[in-house]
């Protein structure tokens, strides 16, 4: 394969591997750990790292907060635009996404935000564009339920739209900066965009200046096929989760046939799919490292746990060892329901969990030498014709062992083979990096 795939990062503002014998602690809050991670993924030279957000403590698994809070499952979560921040300034290249949910934030705020964030970091912000799927979350906004999923799209529609509007509310060159005749903005060049929709009411304009990027990166995880339409109309990156190589080809192919309805340029839309890759010395020794952790009862609880908060369901009522009992549907996330389950296989709940091997965010199995599992990425992307990669953990916890496995370890791996960037061209903003290849 000589076109060059993309590289991207996912983690949240939670604890590290704080009971792993490399994690740091359990106590990350200053940033200073995550804002590590970002240098070490800048120096692999990713185009992205994308912090993930919950707005809630989950109490679904068993009923109650114990799973969550024990286990440091979700929660606690902190926000990820300081971290942001932070992250932004301790680099120069990487772009730094933060999940900003409609459900929460005005559209206003969203707009004036992601536009001082674009500024700050000198083109490189993105939004990860979430409509929170949780109950829990919503009564936390002040609603008594979630709205169903086809009205939380219908929303989002509307609040990316008001959103562009605001980012267009002021022209490039609205900025004059004229010392002689004393304007520092042109008027005629900055207008209100009166939008009055189903869902939302803003007048503008927007009180930012343009930042480098104009409208930052969108990103979005849409895995149903409302969430596929809704992110081929929106994203210039879509991180995706499918069921092994040809799951892959469907989920890119089905998007970009969407985008191609919407009038857009499919290629111009990167669909960077989730994977967790399990690195050792040896292949024996990667396997080894990765049936302990499949088999151990704690990932099995703790995936269990997760998935509960992410589905508003309580797997602790189901047997582990016996097969779902029907078919499971949520008002949550049904993509994250489906890639557990697996109805129709005849396996138990034990052996789902463990045969998902990545938990619930691994696309393809990768278990091996860098060099093994770099050869075996570019053989995929190959056969799916895909746009790049977005690596995590199967829990989103990370070490220092783990980071240095990927970017020293895994990425060299990839670069000696031309399938990943080996230096950012200078001067360049998170969109033209994705567009860059």
């Amino acid at each position: 394969m000589t076109r060059k795939f993309h590289l991207a990062f996912i983690f949240n503002f939670t604890p590290d591997d704080w009971q792993g014998p490399f994690g740091t602690g359990g106590s990350p809050w200053d940033g200073k750990f995550h804002t590590e991670v970002a240098r070490a993924l800048e120096r692999a030279c990713f185009d992205y790292v994308i912090v993930e957000d919950k707005l809630m403590v989950p109490e679904s698994y068993g009923g109650s907060t114990e799973a969550a809070l024990r286990q440091a499952m979700s929660v606690p979560k902190h926000d990820p635009v300081p971290l942001a921040v932070a992250m932004g300034l301790a680099t120069s290249h990487l772009g730094i996404v933060t999940t900003l949910s409609t459900m929460a934030y005005p559209p206003f705020m969203t707009a004036r935000l992601a536009s001082t964030m674009d500024s700050m970091l000198g083109g490189r912000f993105g939004w990860n564009i979430v409509t929170s799927a949780e109950t829990l979350a919503a009564r936390n906004f002040g609603m008594d339920e979630l709205p169903p999923r086809n009205v939380r799209y219908e929303m989002a529609d509307e609040y990316v739209d008001v959103v562009r509007q605001l980012f267009a509310s002021w022209d490039r060159d609205a900025v004059v900066l004229d010392r002689e005749k004393g304007i520092y903005a042109d008027h005629t060049k900055v207008r209100p965009i009166h939008f009055r929709g189903k869902h939302f009411s803003v007048r503008g304009p927007l009180n930012t200046v343009p930042s480098p990027q104009h409208r930052p990166a969108f990103v979005q995880a849409g895995a149903s096929p409302r969430g596929r339409v809704f992110a081929a109309r929106n994203a210039d990156s879509i991180i995706a989760i499918a069921n092994g190589v040809e799951g892959m080809r469907k989920f890119r192919d089905d998007v970009r046939r969407h985008a191609a309805d919407f009038g857009r340029d499919p290629d111009r839309i990167k669909v960077l799919f989730c994977v967790t890759p399990v690195l050792g010395e040896t292949e024996q020794d990667a396997r080894d490292k990765h049936a302990r952790m499949v088999s151990s009862p704690q990932f099995i609880h703790d995936i269990l746990a997760q998935t509960s908060a992410l589905t508003e369901i309580d797997f602790a009522r189901f047997d582990l060892d016996e097969p779902l009992p029907y078919r499971l549907e949520t008002n949550g996330e049904q993509g994250s329901l489906d890639q557990l389950q697996q109805w129709g296989s005849g396996k138990t709940l034990r052996e789902l969990v463990v045969d998902g091997a990545g938990g619930l965010v691994s696309s393809v199995d990768l278990v091996g030498t860098p060099d093994q599992v770099a050869e075996r990425m570019g053989e995929v992307m190959e056969e799916a014709g895909g746009d790049g990669f977005m690596l995590t953990t199967p829990l989103l916890r990370l070490n220092r062992r783990y980071i240095a496995e990927v970017t020293d370890g895994l990425v060299p791996a990839l670069q000696r083979r031309g399938l990943t960037r080996a230096a950012y061209e200078p001067g360049r903003t998170l969109k033209e990096n994705l567009r860059e290849f």
